[in-house]
């Protein structure tokens, strides 16, 4: 049993949710659903309310990442997962290359090694918290690799390798999309779904493409090869640029991103978005390098991660006590990735936390310890 101990009110964060995902929820959002009834929620997907709403999630995304001309976003339903048995069949041709550093990279590896109409996958490995980088090899295809890995809080370059050619790369941005800094020219799909950043709720995939790769979905499209309806991108393709998904999507959700996506671009973009994140790792990660009980789990400092933050306690510090603690009062979801089996915790900073939430965090940590260990 943990110990009764009630954190002082005035040092507590004003918001306890810090969850890598669903994460954070603003008022905003929330009085966005109230106000769409009844004139979107309960409507029809294929009329002008719903259509005029996926229309500006599109427009939101160009803006917020100053698509060139010839970028497009697209759309389907599913979430990455989804996504990964879509880009199987509909974007690698041959043979993918993945960089597997955490849960999600692993997995979209095993969905691409599995596709027996495929050759072997070529698979770089690095262990949990640090990173691995694609590297040029002949035959492959498809460069794939999470910017951001959600399960680990280590973060990649999104950077296209010299030397690969007309090979496409496939970016997963789940975590990272709006939330770290990206130029959008280094990949040719970059993809996510909208329960981190956005502020949304999952179920839902969105992906920037290139020109390259839209000539890619194209190709494999009219080739031979079956693909099934609601994982062929051309499809999404088609039925993106009418503002539609294939399928009847989660209006609710897409009323959150369109809201999320308006206060983003108004206060200033990707810019005011990064500097709410990197001011949040900035203060984390001081308070993980200072407190003697701590350690920030990647340890290689350009590798961690602006969005999740990852810190180890000591043995004497037991997490699960501390995380029962914090959630009687409040604050909640900061539990490490299950499959780690770690004694750490894990923090959510998307641009919808206060930075000042995150450093009300550390202050109460180290209140709780404090008395624990007295």
């Amino acid at each position: 049993m943990s110990p009764e101990l009630v954190i002082p009110a005035d040092l507590l964060p004003r918001d306890g949710r810090f969850g890598s995902g669903p994460s954070r929820v603003r008022d905003a959002q929330v009085q966005a659903i109230v106000d769409s009834q009844p004139r979107i929620l309960g409507t029809s997907h294929r009329q002008a309310p719903v259509k005029d709403l996926v229309g500006a999630v599109r427009a939101g995304l160009s803006a917020f990442y100053s698509l060139p001309d010839g970028y497009e976003v697209i759309l389907g339903n599913g979430g990455s997962t989804s996504f990964w048995d879509a880009a199987t069949f509909s974007l690698v041709e041959r043979r993918a290359q993945h960089c597997a550093f955490g849960e999600f990279g692993a997995k979209f590896a095993k969905a691409t090694a599995s596709a027996p109409f495929l050759e072997d996958s070529d698979v770089i490995e690095a262990p949990a918290g640090d990173i691995a980088v694609p590297r040029p090899s002949e035959g492959i295809d498809v460069y794939a690799w999470p910017h951001n890995e959600t399960s680990t809080g280590a973060m990649a370059p999104a950077v296209r390798p010299d030397g690969i050619g007309d090979a496409l790369t496939v970016i997963d941005g789940t975590s990272a999309a709006g939330g770290l800094t990206l130029d959008v020219t280094q990949a040719d799909v970059y993809y996510f779904a909208p329960q981190k950043s956005f502020g949304s709720d999952g179920g839902l995939w969105l992906a920037l493409v290139s020109p390259a790769a839209i000539e890619r979905i194209g190709r494999i499209a009219a080739s031979d090869r079956w693909i099934p309806a609601t994982l062929d991108l051309a499809t999404a393709l088609e039925n993106s640029r009418a503002n539609q998904t294939l399928n009847t999507p989660a209006v609710a959700t897409l009323v959150m991103m369109a809201e999320q996506l308006r206060w983003l671009n108004e206060n200033g973009g990707m810019a005011f978005a990064t500097g709410r994140t990197s001011e949040s790792a900035r203060r984390i990660y001081q308070w993980a390098d200072a407190a003697e009980y701590a350690e920030t789990f990647v340890t290689r400092t350009s590798a961690r991660s602006s969005v999740v933050a990852t810190v180890d306690l000591l043995p004497s510090v037991d997490s699960s006590v501390l995380r029962t603690i914090l959630r009687r009062q409040g604050v909640v979801d900061i539990d490490p990735y299950r499959k780690l089996g770690r004694n750490q915790i894990r923090v959510g900073m998307f641009p919808a936390v206060d930075p000042d939430d995150v450093s009300a965090l550390t202050s109460s940590i180290d209140w709780i310890v404090e008395r624990l260990r007295t």
